[in-house]
């Protein structure tokens, strides 16, 4: 477990030490399917705490505005290739805090406030960032939201290119945090070259699977594309941003001043590390074992009466129709963590119920999949989702199931805090 790194917390801070001893003891005994978590390894956390975090390096490597930034530009630099031969990218800016912050510094190299803007409809599966209201995206640009088609519920790129012609905008967004399909970046491009748009590709949620060339890249048909690393990449918590050459001092120039102060060299440490890791063949055989426990994941609900959303899934999470069952995904999100499964909540394209209700939930499998779960473990948690689902309330049920949960994560340790 965590004794090792907590030991020294709690020669100080006894009480955080504890809460962080607990929270290792609760990932250890839970399973966790919520799409967009993973877990790090020991090598990216072990960078993630590093000395780095100490220094202030503002700026970009060779033009800092501190001194001592000597090994600051080092491990940014390997960050940077790293990223760049990874996603076959001309530029790549490995500063962004988190996803949304590498959306926020596009939009600002790309726009002006107030331009119009095309995004995945978020009760489609979108993202925040691409438009919500409540968001700074849809507070400070005009969004035209694109959906997913009624009957396949799957993109619709001929209805995407009609309203593209209608509204011309002037950046389309591509991407997605609960779609479970390809997203054809090629057929974006086509899009938005007909309306003299540029194409952002959010792959926040698909990095993983785009590097191990097993969802069609985004590179070169966007311009510009962001991310996370801490989802399928299994990466520390951050974002990232990739570009064509000819954008690169903008982009550059949008997170740093513009949107950002100090970068987290600690973070950016994790990055390259996380980066690397991604290069070996072992990450492309881990992978493949996502989609393939996401797809058994998938038909095993299925065959138990569950109504997947468009069928299937082609990536890493499967959504989930609990709607045919009238119960919501708060329900059944409360009553699977005290089973000791983690899924959240999630709406479901034309969902009827608000976003802190929902008729879904979202099921992802990069977490359990990293700690070495397969056909048979995908098959007998698909049974237990159906066994809570369709007892709710019961609570010996539940601890039933969590007992069960318990001894399949005793057989499959976590590899970071094992």
């Amino acid at each position: 477990m965590e004794r090792g790194r907590t030991s020294f917390i709690a020669q100080s801070d006894a009480e955080v030490a504890r809460i962080l001893e607990l929270e290792a003891e609760r990932q250890a005994s839970t399973i966790n399917l919520i799409a967009s978590e993973n877990h790090a390894s020991r090598a990216v956390l072990d960078a993630q705490g590093c000395l780095m975090t100490d220094k202030y390096a503002e700026g970009y490597p060779g033009h800092r505005y501190y001194g001592g930034c000597t090994y600051m530009d080092r491990v940014e630099n390997l960050a940077i290739d790293r990223a760049r031969k990874l996603f076959k990218a001309e530029h790549a800016n490995v500063q962004a805090h988190s996803g949304t912050q590498a959306n926020m510094a596009a939009y600002s190299a790309l726009l002006e406030h107030g331009d119009l803007i095309m995004g995945m409809r978020l009760s489609h599966g979108g993202h925040l960032t691409h438009g919500s209201g409540v968001n700074f995206s849809g507070k400070w640009y005009r969004f035209i939201p694109y959906g997913v088609n009624p009957k396949t519920e799957m993109l619709d790129y001929d209805e995407i290119e009609r309203l593209a012609l209608e509204h011309r905008p002037r950046l389309i967004v591509a991407g997605a945090s609960a779609y479970p399909r390809i997203i054809d970046f090629a057929r974006f491009r086509y899009i938005a070259d007909k309306v003299s748009a540029r194409l952002l590709a959010d792959i926040a949620h698909i990095a993983g699977i785009v590097a191990a060339g097993l969802h069609p890249p985004p590179v070169p048909h966007a311009q510009v594309v962001t991310s996370t690393t801490q989802k399928t990449l299994r990466g520390p918590r951050g974002g990232f941003v990739l570009c064509d050459k000819e954008l690169a001092s903008v982009i550059d120039a949008a997170v740093f001043p513009e949107t950002q102060g100090g970068p987290l060299m600690h973070a950016i440490a994790a990055k390259a590390v996380c980066f690397f890791e991604a290069m070996q063949p072992e990450f492309v055989d881990y992978q493949k074992s996502v989609l393939e426990n996401a797809s058994i994941l998938a038909s095993e609900l299925q065959a138990r009466g569950l109504r997947i959303v468009s069928g299937g899934t082609d990536s890493h999470l499967v959504l989930v129709d609990l709607s045919p069952f009238e119960i919501s995904g708060k329900e059944i999100e409360e009553a699977l963590e005290a089973a000791g499964i983690l899924v959240n909540r999630n709406s479901i394209p034309f969902d009827p119920k608000p976003p802190q209700i929902t008729s879904g939930i979202r099921v992802g499998t990069p977490a359990a999949t990293t700690r070495g779960f397969g056909i048979e473990e995908m098959k007998r948690i698909a049974s237990l989702i159906f066994r809570v689902i369709s007892s709710p309330c019961d609570e010996h049920l539940q601890e039933q199931t969590r007992e069960e949960v318990k001894e399949m994560c005793q057989r499959f340790p976590i590899p970071g805090i094992a």
